[in-house]
C-alpha cells in the first residue's frame, strides 16, 4: 500500500524509511531513545491496558492507518487485518517492526505528507501524535472513521496538575473536513511503584526520580466522519 515515488530504504527489522532530509529538524527526529525505553517498560507492565481496551471498541475496520505510532503499542494490539503505522522516530518504528512483525511500519513525517494513495483507509487513528486533517481525509474513504485522543484535563493530574480541556480545539481543527460522531474518555488510575513513576516521567520528558503513587491515566476520545 505504501507509495515508493521516491527513494526508501527497508531496515533489517522490516520497517521502510522514507524520510528524507528536508523532513527532519534534527539528526534523530522524533522522541529520544530513553524516551520510547521508559515508555515501553511502562507499557508492557499492563498500568495502560484500560485505555487500549476502550480504543480498540471503537475501531472496527481496516485498512488501518496509526500516524505517530510512536512503538505501536496501539495499533500492534489491534484484531484488524491491514494495519500500517507512521511515525518519524526511527528507533520507536525499529521497535514497533520488532514487536508487530505482521503490521507495515513507516518512517516519515506525516506532518508533511502521508505516503499512500488517496482513499487508502477505513480508519484512521492518531493516538496523541500527528494531526494532519488535510492528510487524514485524503487517504480515508468517503464513509470512513477517524479516532483521534487527546490527553484528559485529569491525564497525569498529579504529577503534573491538571491541564486543559483539549476537545473543542480538536474538534474545532478537524472541521471542516471531518463533523463529529461521538466523544468518550477513558481513565484508569493505576497504582505505581518508584520504578514505574520514573518511567513514566522518562517518557513525558519529565525526567525526575519519583516515589510510588497513584496516578491517573486519561484521555479524551474523538470520532469523527467525513463531513458531507
Amino acid at each position: 500500500m505504501c507509495e515508493r515515488n521516491h527513494s526508501f530504504d527497508i531496515a533489517r527489522s522490516g520497517y521502510i524509511n522514507l524520510l528524507q532530509s528536508q523532513d527532519r529538524r534534527s539528526r534523530n527526529p522524533g522522541d529520544s531513545a530513553g524516551a520510547i525505553e521508559g515508555r515501553r517498560r511502562f507499557l508492557d507492565r499492563g498500568f495502560a491496558e484500560p485505555l487500549k481496551r476502550t480504543i480498540g471498541d471503537l475501531l472496527k475496520a481496516g485498512p488501518v492507518l496509526d500516524a505517530g505510532c510512536g512503538d505501536g503499542y496501539y495499533l500492534g494490539s489491534l484484531s484488524i487485518e491491514d494495519r500500517c503505522g507512521i511515525d518519524i522516530s526511527a528507533d520507536a518504528i525499529d521497535l514497533a517492526a520488532r514487536r508487530y512483525p505482521d503490521c507495515q511500519w513507516v518512517v516519515a513525517n506525516a506532518d508533511r505528507f502521508v505516503p499512500y494513495a488517496d482513499h487508502s483507509f477505513a480508519t484512521v487513528m492518531s493516538i496523541t501524535g500527528r494531526m494532519s486533517p488535510a492528510e487524514f481525509r485524503r487517504v480515508l474513504v468517503d464513509d470512513g472513521r477517524l479516532l483521534v485522543a487527546v490527553s484528559a484535563p485529569d491525564d497525569l493530574v498529579e504529577l503534573r496538575g491538571p491541564s486543559r480541556d483539549r476537545v473543542q480545539r480538536t474538534i474545532d481543527s478537524f472541521a471542516p473536513d471531518f463533523e463529529i460522531i461521538e466523544r468518550r474518555r477513558a481513565t484508569t488510575v493505576a497504582d505505581l511503584d518508584a520504578e514505574a513513576v520514573r518511567d513514566l516521567l522518562t517518557a513525558t520528558y519529565r525526567p525526575r526520580e519519583g516515589n510510588a503513587a497513584s496516578v491517573t491515566l486519561s484521555l479524551d476520545l474523538l470520532l469523527f466522519r467525513p463531513a458531507s
